[in-house]
């Protein structure tokens, strides 16, 4: 079993999980506004630097809105968020996703798979459709639901890259973590040999040029 570096958290991270978590707790409600920082930092012992930038990381995922000269208030982070709010209220669920989250993840994501599938099987040279099968063959040969989940990603992010659009790769980056997420969880219920086999069958009709085959899969995917 490999072991990861372990690493010590800064007052800055300890100071916004802290924040986050009361926000999503609900302890600090939406609309309510946060002492000033001059209190925050007497009370939570850190610097007015720490209080300031956790502040700043905080409001930037959506979690609070600065009124300059006002204050900082808790906002209303469904409304606001950003992908980054996402992977806040991931952590803070322990790493899970609930339900109504993990279908709109689903959702979106289906989309941006038959939208890098049609574009791909436009472009795609002989060059592209090999590429596409080493990754397929990398996801064939994994051993754990953690390296089925970063194969499966490698695969659809070159599908993504093939497309053409530009955007499409970096969605797929925005969104690694909670797939990566769901696609161990998908592995551990279906066999490790789950993803390789639909994305194989992505794959040919990606190589035959059927846009409507490549649709079905991924929707039945």
């Amino acid at each position: 079993m490999e072991f990861s570096k372990l690493a010590a958290p800064t007052l800055r991270e300890l100071f916004v999980k802290q924040l986050e978590s009361l926000i999503l707790s609900g302890k600090l409600p939406i609309g309510s506004q946060l002492p000033s920082e001059r209190e925050l930092a007497t009370r939570m012992q850190v610097s007015r630097a720490v209080v300031n930038a956790g502040i700043n990381e905080v409001a930037s995922k959506g979690f609070i809105e600065i009124h300059p000269r006002v204050g900082a208030f808790v906002a209303d982070y469904r409304r606001n968020g950003t992908f980054e709010t996402l992977l806040s209220i991931m952590e803070y669920n322990g790493g899970r996703l609930r339900r109504d989250e993990v279908r709109s993840i689903l959702e979106i994501k289906m989309e941006l798979d038959k939208l890098a599938a049609k574009l791909a099987i436009q472009k795609a040279t002989k060059e592209d459709i090999d590429l596409l099968n080493s990754r397929l063959q990398d996801l064939a040969a994994v051993q754990t639901p953690e390296e089925s989940a970063v194969a499966a990603f490698n695969f659809y992010h070159e599908l993504a890259l093939i497309s053409g659009n530009l955007l499409l790769p970096l969605f797929y980056c925005s969104f690694k973590v909670p797939i990566f997420s769901l696609w161990e969880r998908f592995t551990i219920k279906n066999g490790l040999g789950s993803l390789a086999e639909s994305s194989g069958q992505l794959l040919r009709m990606t190589e035959a040029r059927d846009v409507e085959g490549a649709v079905k899969s991924i929707e039945e995917l």
